[in-house]
């Protein structure tokens, strides 16, 4: 059994009539059965692609920050890092 959303919130639009006619042809040609519906569909689908893309920049801003930090911090090499680069010193030469 399907469950039925409660839609009780609303939004109010003015258009120009060229703006209406383009919406209410879009409308017909999709086979939406409502202006609403239709409405609602496609702002809810650019709505949605905004959103993921605003998240991905982020996940790549953080991404980015930790990289730089990581490369340009200046730590000193931890115990194993020294003995690792002594082993690398002494089967080089």
């Amino acid at each position: 059994m399907e469950t039925q959303l409660v839609k009780d919130k609303r939004i109010e639009l003015r258009l120009s009539e060229a703006e209406k006619e383009i919406f209410q042809k879009a409308q017909e040609l999709s086979g939406e059965k409502s202006l609403s519906s239709f409405v609602v569909r496609i702002v809810k689908k650019e709505a949605e692609a905004i959103v993921a893309n605003r998240n991905k920049v982020l996940a790549s801003e953080r991404d980015r920050e930790i990289f730089f930090n990581a490369v340009f911090a200046e730590l000193e090499p931890n115990q194993n890092l020294r003995e690792a680069a002594k082993r690398h010193q002494l089967n080089k030469g």
